[in-house]
C-alpha cells in the first residue's frame, strides 16, 4: 500500500511535550504547604542577621561594661609589654657590647707584646 504524496505534505509534525515542572504535579494543599516551608527557613534563618544589621544601624550594639573594662585592661597590659621589649632590646644591645669587649681584651690577652 502506498501512500499518496499529497497526503504526506498534509501530515503535521508534533513536537514532544516538555517535562512538566515539579509544582504542576503538586496538589494545592501540598504546593501551599511546601510554599509556606520554605518561606518559614527563609525567615528562621535571615532573621537573626537582618537583626544584626539593623542593631549596627541603629547604633545600640555597645558592648557591655565589663567586656569594655576588659578590654581597656588589655590595652594597658599591651603597652606595658611594648615597653619592657624596648628595654629588653636596649639590655641585649648591652649584652653584644660588653660580650664585644671581652672579646677584644682575650684577644689582646693572646696576643704577644
Amino acid at each position: 500500500m502506498t501512500v499518496p504524496i499529497s497526503l504526506l505534505a498534509q501530515t503535521e509534525v508534533i513536537a514532544p511535550m516538555p517535562p512538566l515542572p515539579p509544582w504542576a504535579l503538586m496538589t494545592p494543599p501540598a504546593l501551599v504547604l511546601t510554599s509556606l516551608g520554605f518561606l518559614a527557613a527563609v525567615v528562621l534563618i535571615t532573621y537573626p542577621l537582618i537583626r544584626a544589621i539593623a542593631r549596627r544601624i541603629e547604633g545600640r550594639s555597645v558592648p557591655d561594661r565589663a567586656l569594655q573594662a576588659e578590654v581597656e585592661e588589655l590595652r594597658a597590659r599591651v603597652a606595658e609589654l611594648e615597653q619592657r621589649q624596648s628595654a629588653v632590646h636596649e639590655l641585649e644591645e648591652r649584652m653584644d657590647f660588653t660580650e664585644r669587649l671581652l672579646a677584644q681584651q682575650r684577644e689582646q690577652a693572646r696576643l704577644p707584646h
